[in-house]
């Protein structure tokens, strides 16, 4: 199903009945808590942190501004225009996020001091993972918390799930160059609500959505 602003997507073909806008929720999980999609201007959850939709980027993708990146509650320092050069784009059809090589270097570093102060082990890297841990015997852990910030204010305090993907205990996996666009994967949008509205021209996230 297409849900991009080119002329053959769904979104536009339909806007005339829901008004170019809609939102969708992943779960964190395949069983549990269902997620959902939702057409119209009332998709869009009360507490949505909303930023603008950079249509100037291109004609089909929904282009964001990514601004910045905090780990255990502190920003990482990597300059704003590390994001903007190529621009960052809401994907739901691409799997895991990807950054520059700047602002992907600068988070792996802050998260593996984080998981370092906690004593977790270093793994071997798994495909493009590079930031691997061994949880052989570990039944709980507290993970640095991670958020991405946008322009306008809007925050995603990335969930548990999309900031570490269990291949076995063993192996616990933390995912271009710096002229490489952003791209805001869907393991990294689980449980928040993401909200696009075409007329307003935003994309929104509404925490703990599903």
């Amino acid at each position: 199903m297409g849900l991009g602003r080119g002329k053959t997507s769904l979104t536009v073909q339909a806007q005339y009945r829901y008004g170019g806008a809609f939102a969708y929720c992943l779960p964190a999980s395949p069983s549990g808590t269902t997620g959902y999609l939702d057409f119209g201007p009332g998709a869009s959850p009360a507490n949505a942190r909303v930023t603008p939709m950079l249509t100037d980027n291109g004609p089909t993708f929904y282009y964001v501004g990514l601004t910045g990146i905090r780990v255990g509650g502190q920003q990482v320092s990597v300059p704003e225009s590390v994001f903007s050069k190529a621009g960052t784009l809401v994907d739901s059809g691409t799997v895991i996020t990807r950054l520059p090589a700047t602002a992907y270097a600068a988070l792996s570093s802050a998260f593996t001091a984080g998981m370092a102060a906690q004593g977790f082990k270093k793994a071997p890297a798994y495909s493009i993972l590079d930031t691997c841990y061994d949880f052989t015997g570990v039944s709980e852990a507290t993970l640095p918390a991670v958020s991405l910030l946008f322009k306008g204010g809007a925050c995603l305090d990335v969930d548990a799930s999309g900031i570490l993907y269990a291949i076995t205990e063993a192996q616990v996996a933390s995912n271009g160059d710096d002229g490489s666009v952003s791209i805001l994967g869907n393991t990294q949008q689980k449980t928040y609500g993401v909200v696009y509205d075409l007329g307003k021209k935003t994309v929104g996230f509404a925490p703990d959505a599903c």
